[in-house]
């Protein structure tokens, strides 16, 4: 069972940039960051394949970067720049095995409790 754990969310005002990080208990292929909003489903925001490529929402392009670094521990980051009200949400990250990763909720095994940002305006 790998287990993850997420840091780095809070309160940030619109225009702002949070790091978000997520760390692992061992190596998995695929790793993701998903978030979800009062009311909505969860929606993929990025994730990154082993040899490091990667994928965003239409919505995050060129303002959030997702990367891993697995030199001592597995550890996911987001960069998240140019924040909005409507990134307000708790955001998971997640992981899986396998050589296909997938932007969808139910593509994925491991999940982590999730932290919350909140961009006010």
């Amino acid at each position: 069972q790998v287990q993850l754990v997420e840091s780095g969310g809070g309160p940030v005002q619109t225009g702002g940039s949070l790091r978000l990080s997520c760390a692992a208990s061992e190596y998995t292929s695929c790793m993701a960051w998903f978030r979800q909003a009062p009311g909505k489903e969860r929606e993929g925001v990025a994730h990154i394949n082993l040899i490091g490529a990667t994928t965003y929402a239409d919505s995050v392009k060129g303002r959030f970067s997702i990367s891993r670094d697995n030199t001592k521990q597995e550890i996911l980051h987001l960069d998240m720049s140019d924040l909005r009200p409507d990134d307000t949400a708790t955001y998971f990250c997640a992981a899986k095995f396998g050589p296909h990763c997938s932007a969808t909720v139910d593509g994925y095994n491991f999940w982590g409790q999730g932290t919350q940002v909140t961009v006010s305006s």
